[in-house]
């Protein structure tokens, strides 16, 4: 679900480009399943190999993380660990939605209507968890296994400057504190949304400094305003109030104390905010991480692709695009 605050923060289209040579944090979950959702047959299932095994993660890592490596991007994919007792409710959410969408998917008479409801069952097992690491491990991408949440972790990583920004398409790495938050990481100019029609998609860099200037509040703040609109800890967050209510209120009343207790008269809060507030200012992360690129494998790759059966010419074709750049990239060094 992730916080929704696309209303009122502040973004500015960028291109690729201005990433090459950037390393960025990847949150693994949040790609893969938009791989899983967007990448789809036209009836709507998921592509899969002959053995039925889903590859739709498979093909949208391979591809598009070898794009990106092609136009001199670095990335990190950090997964997520266990999450949090609070996360719960957001959990059941999701599993009532998906139930939702296939008793639907299965009395649909049409295409359309099957392709429309396949989008929203997607579902992220751990063998394509383990097959997703195996194939990023042969692409020589460092790999971080997050104790909980992955995008927390991905944040400490920008925060301490250990990568330039957090690549994600939810909004809570800047309520987790990182500075810099790519969205759209993609070379495709267009997204096919679930109802099957396409918008036109650039990449967009989000500053938490912009954010906090142009909303002109704290970071706390932005905390307390995600709250108040919903988060996956408190799903929905108070009835009733949207985005630019959320905005008023905090900077009317400035503290978290005030905030909720204002709010409180008038609206029930169903949730521990003190709670909710420690979990974004002190997430359970690691310090013990290390990020070290590494040659890639290409046999490895490409036994792991044809176990999927992947056009063996595509995906040496790919990786050229990659040895291209790694050679561009020697040879400046060099002069």
């Amino acid at each position: 679900m992730g916080l929704q605050i696309s209303e009122i923060v502040p973004k500015t289209e960028i291109s690729i480009e201005s990433l090459s040579g950037k390393t960025l944090a990847v949150d693994a979950f949040n790609t893969l399943y938009q791989f899983l959702t967007t990448i789809r047959q036209p009836d709507g299932t998921p592509l899969m190999d002959r053995k039925g095994r889903v590859t739709s993660h498979l093909s949208g890592l391979f591809y598009r993380t070898t794009n990106l490596m092609s136009k001199g991007l670095n990335l990190v994919f950090v997964f997520d660990g266990k999450a949090p007792e609070q996360k719960e409710k957001t959990h059941e959410i999701r599993r009532e939605m998906k139930e939702k969408a296939m008793a639907g998917f299965e009395t649909a008479e049409t295409i359309d209507e099957r392709a429309k409801y396949a989008s929203r069952i997607s579902f992220l097992s751990k063998e394509m968890i383990n097959e997703s690491k195996e194939l990023l491990d042969a692409l020589g991408i460092p790999i971080i296994q997050a104790p909980g949440e992955g995008e927390a972790q991905a944040s400490y990583l920008a925060s301490k400057g250990d990568v330039y920004a957090v690549a994600s398409q939810d909004y809570d790495s800047l309520v987790f504190g990182a500075p810099k938050l790519v969205q759209n990481l993609t070379l495709a100019r267009k997204r096919k949304l679930a109802s099957g029609l396409s918008v036109p998609i650039n990449p967009e860099m989000i500053e938490l400094d912009k954010v906090l200037e142009t909303l002109q509040i704290s970071h706390e703040q932005l905390i307390c305003l995600g709250i108040l609109v919903g988060t996956d800890y408190n799903p929905k967050g108070v009835k009733g109030i949207g985005q630019k209510t959320a905005l008023k209120i905090v900077k009317e009343h400035k503290t978290p104390e005030k905030i909720f207790s204002e709010v409180a008269k008038e609206k029930p809060v169903d949730f521990d905010w003190k709670e909710i507030i420690g979990l974004f200012k002190k997430p359970n992360i690691t310090k013990d991480y290390s990020i070290k690129f590494k040659k890639v494998n290409d046999e490895k790759v490409g036994e792991i692709l044809r176990e999927h059966d992947f056009s063996e010419d595509r995906v040496k074709g790919a990786l050229k695009r990659v040895y291209a750049v790694k050679e561009a990239k020697k040879q400046r060094t060099l002069f």
